[in-house]
């Protein structure tokens, strides 16, 4: 039985440098401590800041000046915890941290209050007072246009006071599944005891071509899970229950409008996204399935099947080097910039993809301002491992980008757009693979390679974005959400979309428990919309070469600075209507019909 590391047992050389970021945890301690005197400074600008427009303009730039110090401590702070979870001194930090923020922000709260009281004829005059500030323009609308929902000067200091208090849903939820949750180990067909984690179960056990496996991972793996679901109820309940409540004080008409205020999406734009391939995509996906029970040689296909490969006889393993190396290859025709951006993220150690004891499970990037780009990966030494990675390194190359290009507030474009660059990754990746393979062996694992991303991003997240907002519906009606509920919306929404293409057991409910994502907003949806646009754009790329990629790497250095739309025509497209997601749809079709001509 292969052992699994603890943090201290890891080669350095798999980690990422976190000195970079901050030099020692005494380096941490005394930057917190100079980003507190710096509030003694801004407290000055209290009952000032909108006397005119050149005050103001200096007030919001030494306020983003500690935005950017509390942005790195924060990176420096979560990404420690992140690798591992057991440590009582990455606790530690993240805990300091944590309360330094909170005492910050609530001193901060005056900002918005005092720009949410310019009156129109004053919201006019500091632009034309100081037309540098027009750079925070976005920064100042966002405010002032919202000043309907702002509640009491006194209020919003309060509840930013307890913002410790009220990030504690998430934080429980991380720490819980990182450190707490231990999964028994269990037998594969040769009677070999495996060690199981989330890791190990999402990352490797679901894609293995051994049914006893999958079977017996998932088996171990939900057998865990029960034992939490009523705690991870009441704590996801929490969150949904505080987010609705908001939304009322607030006056907002409901706790989607809310959430995808800062978002800059309607309603219209989310539901369509989530009806449209909820609806359109599961015949396809159903074929799929259909397919994959063929071609396992199965009577029936069960939930935990899904995720097998269709091809038994070809799944290329790799090693770092060999995926870093296809990478680069397939990322060459974005240009030499875009290039050097990935070799540096090589090179300088921005990559943590050691699998150790505590560390979080699936992949992500972190992008603080005042440094580079960290990205999280669990290496599980196969191919698939290399859409990962160059999904991550599309959110990194975006926002090296625009963190060079805008300023701090005007760095980060709505969660609607932001799957889009590392879905373009993805994109170009697979497009590469098949042209640079003849084998229909592998071709077609390309071809599942492929579905594999559309699987992840219009199907697991999609499914999750319309649990989300099943369950929103519920809770704004004022329904209890517990565990059993929970289970029971999760099931009917896997269910209804695979029809009796798939056997759904009753543990396959549990699967809400295994995100992260329902605690940070409406974020699951996002994913589809950002594949949607990189599916067109990908292909516009293939067809016209060097014009296009100037638009798209125009659009990742635009940052936030342009609404989600509007950010999106900068690299020619369009997603105001159902046609760019019907098209994407279409498209996941056309591979499944490619896939289905194979066999």
């Amino acid at each position: 039985m292969s052992k699994r590391l603890f943090r201290s047992e890891v080669d350095i050389s798999k980690t990422w440098e976190l000195k970079d970021l901050c030099k020692s945890n005494e380096n941490f301690n005394e930057s917190i401590k100079i980003a507190k005197d710096k509030i003694e400074n801004i407290k000055n600008y209290k009952g000032k800041l909108i006397e005119n427009g050149k005050t103001l303009y200096s007030g919001i730039e030494e306020l983003e000046d500690l935005i950017i110090s509390l942005d790195r401590l924060g990176t420096y702070a979560g990404l420690g915890q992140s690798v591992d979870a057991t440590s009582d001194e990455a606790q530690n930090i993240s805990i300091i941290f944590g309360m330094a923020a909170t005492e910050i922000e609530a001193e901060l709260t005056f900002y918005e209050d005092e720009i949410a009281g310019l009156t129109e004829e004053r919201f006019v005059k500091v632009f034309i007072d100081e037309p540098k500030l027009e750079v925070y323009r976005n920064y100042i609308e966002d405010i002032y246009h919202e000043k309907q929902h702002k509640l009491s000067e006194e209020t919003e200091k309060v509840l930013a006071s307890l913002g410790e208090v009220t990030a504690a849903p998430y934080k429980t939820y991380a720490v819980s599944k990182a450190a707490d949750m231990q999964f028994e180990s269990f037998k594969d067909g040769k009677g070999n005891i495996l060690e199981n984690s989330f890791a190990l179960f999402e990352g490797k056990y679901e894609y293995s071509e051994d049914a006893i496996i999958r079977k017996n991972a998932y088996i171990s793996f939900n057998k865990t899970l029960k034992k939490y679901k009523n705690t991870y109820a009441a704590i996801y309940s929490t969150q949904v229950n505080k987010e609705v409540m908001l939304s009322k004080l607030r006056g907002y008409d409901s706790v989607t409008e809310m959430l995808l205020k800062p978002q800059k999406v309607t309603i219209e734009m989310y539901n369509r996204q989530i009806d449209v391939i909820y609806n359109e995509l599961a015949p396809h996906m159903r074929r799929f399935a259909k397919l994959l029970k063929k071609c396992l040689g199965v009577s029936e296909l069960k939930f935990h099947d899904l995720k097998a490969p269709i091809d038994t006889s070809f799944n290329p393993s790799a090693d770092y080097e060999e995926v870093k190396e296809t990478i680069l290859k397939a990322m060459d025709i974005m240009g030499e910039e875009y290039i050097d951006i990935i070799k540096t993220a090589f090179s300088d150690r921005w990559i943590d993809y050691a699998d150790n004891i505590g560390k979080s499970t699936g992949a992500f990037c972190a992008s603080p301002y005042a440094s580079h780009p960290y990205i999280l990966v669990s290496f599980q030494y196969n191919m698939r491992d290399a859409f990962t990675l160059a999904h991550e390194l599309g959110h990194a190359c975006h926002f090296y980008y625009a963190n060079k290009e805008q300023k701090y507030l005007n760095t980060s474009p709505s969660m609607y757009t932001i799957e889009a660059p590392s879905t373009m990754n993805e994109m170009l990746l697979g497009k590469y693979l098949l042209q640079e393979n003849s084998d229909p062996k592998m071709k077609k694992w390309v071809l599942l390679q492929f579905l594999g991303t559309y699987y992840h991003n219009f199907v697991t997240h999609l499914l999750e974005a319309e649990f989300q907002r099943r369950v929103y519906d519920y809770a704004q009606k004022g329904t209890p959400l517990t565990a059993s509920l929970l289970c029971e919306i999760k099931l009917a929404v896997i269910r209804g979309f695979w029809g009796d293409a798939v056997i759904v057991d009753e543990d396959a409910g549990m699967t809400w428990m295994r995100q992260p994502h329902y605690y940070m907003g409406l974020y699951p949806y996002t994913y589809s919309a950002g594949l949607t646009a990189s599916t067109a754009v990908s292909q516009i790329i293939f067809e016209e070469g060097k014009p296009a990629v100037d638009r798209w790497i125009k659009m990742l250095k635009t940052g936030g600075s342009l609404k989600p739309l509007e950010l999106l025509k900068v690299a020619g497209m369009d997603l105001s209507s159902d046609a760019p997601v019907q098209k994407a749809v279409a498209y996941v079709g056309e591979l499944i019909d490619q896939l289905i001509e194979l066999h």
